[in-house]
Formats: C-alpha cells, sequence, structure tokens
C-alpha cells in the first residue's frame, strides 16, 4: 500500500519532466491607435511589426527572434511596440486619416511578410523579411540608442558595432 504513492509521485514526476517547456513571454504588444498615443507620450521609438496570420517566417520571428529575453528586455526600454495585421479591416488612424490595418501596411509599401516598420516622431523605413536575432539587435539599437535620430548612416554604426570595443595598445 505505501508504494501506490511513490509510484503515483514518480509517475507526476516524469510526466511533468516530459511536457514542454512554457514559451517564453512576446513583448507587450499594442495595438496600432494605442501604441502611437503611447509613443507619443513617451517619447520613444515605435517597433511596428507587420504580420499575417498565415505567414510562416513571421512565425519563425516570434519564436526565434521576439521570444529572446535580450530582445525583450531591449524593446521594453527603449520601444513601444505595435502589432499590425496586414490583412485585417480594424481601423486605424495615422497622420489624422482613417485607414484600414490592410491599407496602412499598403501605405507603408509593405509587399512581403514579415516587416519592421520603425518610426520616432516621423516614419524611419522597413526592414522587410526575417531578421536574425543578432542584426536584429543591432537594428534595434541604431534607433533605440539614438544614431538614426543623430544622423548617422546604419553602415557607419554597423562599422563600429561589428568591430567591438577599443583594445588598448600594447
Amino acid at each position: 500500500m505505501r508504494r501506490a504513492p511513490f509510484t503515483a509521485l514518480g509517475a507526476l514526476a516524469v510526466t511533468l519532466f516530459l511536457l514542454p517547456a512554457p514559451s517564453p513571454a512576446a513583448p507587450s504588444w499594442r495595438a496600432w491607435d494605442a501604441g502611437l498615443r503611447e509613443a507619443a507620450v513617451s517619447g520613444r521609438p515605435v517597433l511596428v511589426d507587420v504580420y499575417t496570420d498565415w505567414c510562416g517566417w513571421c512565425k519563425r520571428m516570434d519564436r526565434d527572434v521576439y521570444a529572446r529575453a535580450d530582445v525583450q528586455e531591449y524593446l521594453a526600454r527603449k520601444f513601444v511596440t505595435v502589432k499590425l495585421d496586414a490583412e485585417s479591416s480594424a481601423a486605424a488612424r495615422y497622420e489624422g486619416r482613417s485607414y484600414t490595418q490592410r491599407g496602412l501596411a499598403a501605405r507603408f509599401g509593405v509587399t512581403g511578410y514579415p516587416t519592421t516598420l520603425g518610426a520616432k516622431g516621423n516614419y524611419l523605413g522597413n526592414s522587410p523579411g526575417y531578421v536574425p536575432p543578432s542584426d536584429f539587435l543591432l537594428q534595434l539599437r541604431y534607433v533605440g540608442d539614438g544614431h538614426a535620430e543623430r544622423g548617422e548612416s546604419f553602415e557607419d554604426f554597423l562599422r563600429v558595432a561589428r568591430s567591438g570595443p577599443a583594445r588598448p595598445r600594447r
């Protein structure tokens, strides 16, 4: 009789071990209008993930890039994050005009998915396609650390960022 509780506990432990690990939390995504309002109040740039429900690369971007703790932490500190469904007819406003989310995606020239849009006050640009995490973090730093706002070219930023910290001379 005493073996039954230990057997049940053992089975429970094995079951818990075999269950998939919970997915990491995603960034705190906002709707278009709410995200733009928050960015205006906070002064932080906006990062917009333009996606579709059927897009495999969008799902991979969510799983491989946005799920990473370092990406989430940087986005939370430096950006207001917005999701925009490029096939949705949900209403959204931009520059005093009414659009659908589909219309906004067209307004920004989005033709493939995923596409990441960046803006701080004014629209900064598109980054189409899946972007590996290390490259994505560089793009975030270019905007989030103010390099774009200071007029530094992305190429100059990359040259310095990829060279690493300066080494002392011997």
